[in-house]
């Protein structure tokens, strides 16, 4: 089993094989060799990681979430045929993980407080904020609303579309494109 016992590299800092090196590892990984599944543990955790911290805004949900997906790339990889890049399989598996388990956290609220109105359950007090502070990008990212802060990265950070992010939330297009404004609007006010 592996851990993330510490996640140090910088974040523009990427370990890189030639296609030939990594498809080799894939494929023994593939056949269960702890070894080669190490090593893609090793080359690609640093992103991983990222993805899952720009998510959630958590690092101790990030690391449970970098490991559940490295299990689930560890059930799933013999299911990977090379259709696409690992790095980019790899990413959905990251993703569709946070998306996974930012669902299970809204039908938790739901059971709890008895709320179907995902406005009701992401909406957090506005924070105040000291006259003449200024928040980093990160730390305004962290601080934006669970659904906003997922369409926001997806779509500005990672590139998708909005009918993919849809897709992924189980929302509409329309939803997306609205929380995507939220975000941008709240990320302006908090950077002011």
């Amino acid at each position: 089993m592996f851990y993330v016992d510490r996640i140090a590299a910088p974040l523009d800092f990427v370990v890189t094989e030639s296609p030939d090196e990594e498809s080799d590892v894939i494929r023994r990984a593939q056949e269960r060799d702890m070894r080669a599944f190490e090593r893609l543990y090793r080359l690609h955790v640093s992103r991983v990681h990222a993805i899952c911290l720009r998510m959630t805004a958590s690092a101790g949900r990030a690391e449970e979430l970098t490991q559940q997906a490295f299990l689930t790339v560890w059930t799933k990889l013999p299911l990977f045929r090379g259709e696409s890049a690992f790095a980019s399989w790899l990413h959905r598996v990251a993703v569709n993980t946070v998306l996974a388990e930012m669902r299970a956290d809204q039908r938790r609220t739901q059971r709890v407080f008895g709320t179907a109105d995902p406005a009701a359950i992401d909406t957090p007090a506005p924070a105040s904020v000291p006259a003449g502070t200024r928040l980093d990008l990160e730390q305004a990212i962290a601080a934006l609303p669970t659904q906003a802060r997922a369409v926001f990265v997806l779509h500005d950070v990672e590139g998708w579309q909005h009918n993919e992010i849809a897709a992924q939330l189980g929302v509409a297009t329309g939803t997306s494109k609205a929380q995507l404004h939220r975000a941008r609007k709240l990320l302006q006010e908090a950077l002011q």
